[in-house]
């Protein structure tokens, strides 16, 4: 069995040897594909400096600019069905992920679901050291989404996933149009009327504490209207 955890990285040069080492000594076996998009701080020199540490587990790709957190996304799961991977992982780069985490979202996979989903509101609100706004703003934000698109998962923002391969074989990956967090919400909605398994599994969302966060007002603007633009489209 194949596990790829996919990291998005730019300008995370403070976290980027630190995540790749924990993630890749869990004991379940899991590979990390990280893509790079041009950080200027040397990200992408601290993965390929460790490359040849961990024998063929760590691999990389180096885009050129900013082309969006759902472009480098569908670049690795495009990349990992063409190598045969059987499950594969959206992952930060900055701990807000616990590592010890994803043999939970594999074990959900492996237990029937085609997507599992690491959910900070299924049980309650779980985040730590999150501004009370920045909550709230999340919070509602799945509470929104839940209701203009009727379908009942508390975290659709959520960017810690497991797909299994059939649900990535399942999504039509050229069609995904969302580039920024939008992009969570569409690929959880797809696959929900594409009529896949998905469960959420609790988790603690814990704020970074090492590099500068990549939200910004745009981003938002983009999830608000896209999820508009869903309810109508045809799948």
């Amino acid at each position: 069995m194949k596990n790829l955890v996919i990291i998005p990285t730019y300008n995370e040069v403070e976290n980027a040897e630190k995540i790749i080492r924990a993630v890749l000594g869990l004991p379940e076996g899991f590979e990390i594909l990280i893509i790079d998009d041009g950080s200027p701080d040397g990200t992408a020199g601290v993965v390929k400096g460790l490359q040849a540490e961990f024998d063929g587990r760590l691999h990389l790709i180096e885009r050129e600019g900013k082309l969006g957190l759902g472009t480098a996304y569908l670049t690795g799961f495009k990349w990992a069905l063409e190598r045969g991977y059987d499950f594969v992982f959206e992952m930060d780069a900055d701990f807000s992920h616990a590592p010890a985490d994803l043999p939970r979202l594999l074990e959900a996979c492996q237990n029937g679901a085609d997507m599992s989903i690491g959910s900070r509101y299924c049980n309650g609100v779980s985040v730590v050291n999150w501004p009370i706004g920045r909550i709230l703003i999340s919070y509602f934000a799945s509470v929104y989404v839940r209701t203009m698109l009727g379908f009942k998962i508390y975290d659709s923002t959520a960017g810690f996933v497991c797909y299994s391969r059939k649900a990535l074989e399942t999504i039509d990956l050229d069609a995904v149009q969302m580039k920024g967090y939008g992009f969570q919400i569409e690929m959880k909605y797809t696959a929900y009327k594409k009529g896949l398994r998905i469960a959420e599994v609790p988790v603690i969302f814990v704020n970074r504490k090492e590099g500068t966060s990549k939200m910004s007002g745009g981003i938002f603007g983009e999830a608000f209207w896209g999820v508009i633009k869903l309810r109508f489209r045809k799948f």
